[in-house]
């Protein structure tokens, strides 16, 4: 079961996934990779479970890096196979702040809201 893996833009053209791997390509190139090794993991079906992936609950997940600072990329599944890839965070902790959180889901709403009906 193949997925595809793409990124929210948000209404005024910008991809903070992008821009976030962007950061990390330049921060710490190791984990970039990793992260993108991940992300093209998450088109099969199998790698939808731990230890790469996570229900986080309210229809999102996350991608899991485990380095120096862990890394983490929240993404929903929708219709036709496809997950969207809505922030990227680096912390220490195992928790996912909750700022984080909102703002995935603020994103998530978002991209439903302009494109699904």
């Amino acid at each position: 079961m193949e997925f595809t893996v793409e990124f929210y833009v948000n209404a005024s053209g910008c991809s903070p996934v992008q821009e976030f791997l962007d950061e990390l390509k330049q921060s710490d190139p190791g984990d970039h990779a990793a992260v993108l090794r991940g992300l093209a993991k998450l088109r099969n079906h199998q790698y939808h479970r731990e230890p790469l992936s996570k229900a986080l609950g309210d229809g999102l997940f996350e991608l899991r890096h485990v380095g120096k600072l862990n890394t983490r990329v929240l993404w929903f599944f929708v219709k036709g196979r496809r997950i969207i890839a809505v922030h990227g965070i680096r912390n220490k902790g195992q928790a996912i702040p909750a700022q984080d959180l909102d703002t995935a889901q603020d994103r998530m709403r978002d991209w439903q809201e302009r494109f699904e009906t």
